[in-house]
Formats: structure tokens, C-alpha cells, sequence
């Protein structure tokens, strides 16, 4: 499994490539957003992306941006910045998951193992027609390949996204609450920023999914209630 880690400083990046070489993983580097960009485009082999976020020229949030133009490959941020609005920063842009400066080696490998779990058993080359439910402006789900299309065209959504899509639609004509939105697909508590994370992905599926992001027919707001697909 072939990770890559992106960090201005030399020291962090030593200290994890010998963490991750020692748990079995392939690790190759880059110093900067512009390098991560790059890495990614070149070796499309790449499992798992551990980012940095405060870096010359191009950050972290920048860098993340640009790769999910064109990859769906897990980004876990590891940084010192530590503030909710930072957290949501990170997840706008196409973060996965976010971990915090000094930590622990057995978080990190934690995370990475989920990660890398749920992208490798939810990325797959052919769609299951047989299980495929469709909804209003063309979008067909299947459930079972966790996979997207519209109007026939494969829609790359991240492994939140497409979780909170499978969640609404098992809940299909119900609203369902952030909090129980984002208790479901996280499995944790939530917490007062937690709407905010739920807000943002539900802005992410409603722009790759909707005709008009601004008058969504698939994912409707029910106002005082929560979110539900028809």
C-alpha cells in the first residue's frame, strides 16, 4: 500500500516515513502543495494522502482542492491547526479525516487503516446494475458498489458523500436531522460544528448531483427537520 506524505519540514516527514515503513507501508514524499499536486497526478497508484496544512506557496487546503478535481483518493490532514473553523476548512475542500499535532503513532495508523478500508472496498471499476435505484434528474445509485451516476455518467463522490447519499436514501420520503445524519455516517457524537460538516457535504453532493444546485430536486431541505431525498 503506497502512501504519501506532504510536509515542509524535512524532520516530519523523516519521522514518518519511518513510522509508516515500519507498519508495511510504501511511502514516497513531497515538500509542498504544488509537490503533493503533482505526485498525485504522476502516480496514480496512491492509496492514501497525508497532507500538511500550512506550507509555502500552495497549503494543504489548496493542494486538497486541486487533487479532487481529478482523484478520489483518501487526504488525511495532519496538522498543528487545531480550531473547529480550521477542521471544516479541511473537509470543504475534499478532507477525509484530521488529525492534530503532537500525535500519538497509534491514532494515525488507526486512521490510515480506516481510510484506506472503506476507499479500497468502496472503489470499483464496474457499476452492479441490478441494484441500481434511481431518482429525480437522473441520478441512479448503486448501493451495493457504492457507486454514482448521472444521466449514465459515473459521478465521483468521496466516502462521506456517497454515505450520506446511501443514509438519506434508506430513509427515502423521511427527513433526517443533522445529528442523526452525522451520528449515522460517522459514527460519533456530535458535536455544535458537526452541522456545519453536515451542511458542507450535503453543499458537495447537491453541486455534483443537481441540475441547480440552488433549487435541488434530488436532496431538499425540509426546513426545522433536516434533509430528505423523494
Amino acid at each position: 500500500m503506497r502512501i504519501l506524505v506532504v510536509d515542509d519540514e524535512i524532520e516530519i516527514r523523516r519521522v514518518l516515513r519511518l513510522m509508516l515503513e515500519n507498519a508495511g507501508y510504501e511511502v514516497f514524499e513531497a515538500q509542498d502543495g504544488a509537490g503533493a499536486v503533482s505526485a498525485m497526478r504522476e502516480n496514480r497508484g496512491v492509496d492514501l494522502c497525508i497532507m500538511d496544512i500550512m506550507m509555502p506557496q500552495m497549503s494543504g487546503t489548496e493542494a486538497a482542492a486541486e487533487i479532487r478535481k481529478f482523484s478520489a483518493v483518501p487526504i488525511l490532514f495532519l496538522t498543528a491547526r487545531s480550531l473547529d473553523s480550521d477542521k471544516e476548512e479541511a473537509y470543504s475542500v475534499g478532507g477525509d479525516d484530521y488529525i492534530v499535532k503532537p500525535f500519538a503513532a497509534k491514532e494515525l495508523l488507526l486512521k490510515i487503516e480506516a481510510l484506506t478500508r472503506r476507499y479500497n472496498s468502496y472503489s470499483v471499476k464496474d457499476f452492479d446494475l441490478v441494484d441500481g435505484e434511481r431518482f429525480v434528474g437522473g441520478v441512479t445509485l448503486y448501493s451495493a458498489s457504492r457507486a454514482v451516476t448521472k444521466n449514465g455518467a459515473r459521478v465521483e463522490l468521496r466516502d462521506k458523500e456517497i454515505e450520506v447519499l446511501i443514509y438519506l436514501a434508506k430513509n427515502r420520503g423521511r427527513a433526517v436531522g443533522a445529528s442523526e445524519l452525522y451520528r449515522a455516517v460517522w459514527d460519533e457524537m456530535p458535536l455544535p460544528s458537526s452541522s456545519n460538516n453536515i451542511t458542507v457535504h450535503i453543499l458537495n453532493l447537491r453541486r455534483k448531483l443537481e441540475d441547480d444546485p440552488a433549487s435541488p430536486k434530488l436532496i431538499r431541505t425540509v426546513w426545522g427537520k433536516g434533509y430528505q431525498v423523494d
